[in-house]
């Protein structure tokens, strides 16, 4: 699976065969360092006086840096996968060398680091239902008003949540269709590729 870069990283990751290619590994060590602890506007202002640029050209280099070694790890591309991603951006041998060495001696940290700020969503325990019908009332007669009264218990870090959801059966029977449509999408070709790709 190839990783397609816009055309404003490959403008921020442009900057990269200006400079000698130890400067393009301490932006490496500056990136894995931003994923860490954060950005630090000082470390660009440093660089920049440095390498007689302005610490905008600096920032964009190494948050275009951080975006091509995110995306790679999140996607756990192959070694010639990533290469041939980078081809695109006509770097030299070395640099493409040097970019695939970054890549391959920090993915396993920055998957964990991903996986650290991904959200703790709630799984999904068991299922009540209930059926509400009034079927009549002194001020309106022939009005029907059908509620689909759910209880959704849940598991999020250890411990059971109950959510209480209601809604009108016409909504209810969107809803299943939607999801329906959804779970035979998954059964195309196109999605199976997707979903063996993401594994």
């Amino acid at each position: 699976m190839l990783l397609v870069l816009s055309e404003e990283h490959k403008e921020h990751l442009g900057f990269l065969p200006q400079v000698q290619s130890s400067v393009v590994s301490e932006f490496g060590r500056i990136a894995m360092e931003f994923l860490r602890k954060g950005t630090n506007p000082k470390i660009y202002e440093g660089a920049a006086r440095k390498l007689n640029v302005t610490s905008e050209a600096i920032q964009h280099g190494v948050e275009g840096l951080i975006y091509l070694l995110t995306e790679s790890s999140k996607l756990m591309i192959s070694e010639i996968d990533f290469q041939d991603s980078i081809l695109v951006l006509g770097f030299s041998e070395e640099l493409n060398t040097l970019l695939l060495q970054l890549y391959l001696d920090n993915r396993k940290e920055i998957r964990s680091i991903l996986s650290e700020l991904a959200p703790k969503l709630p799984s999904y325990h068991s299922l009540e239902w209930r059926l509400d019908v009034q079927l009549a009332s002194r001020s309106l007669r022939q009005q029907i008003k059908p509620v689909v009264t759910v209880k959704l218990h849940l598991n999020q870090n250890g411990s059971q949540t109950t959510k209480i959801l209601q809604t009108d059966p016409a909504t209810l029977l969107h809803l299943i269709q939607q999801l329906e449509q959804a779970l035979g999408e998954m059964k195309t070709n196109h999605c199976r590729r997707i979903v063996r790709n993401i594994k």
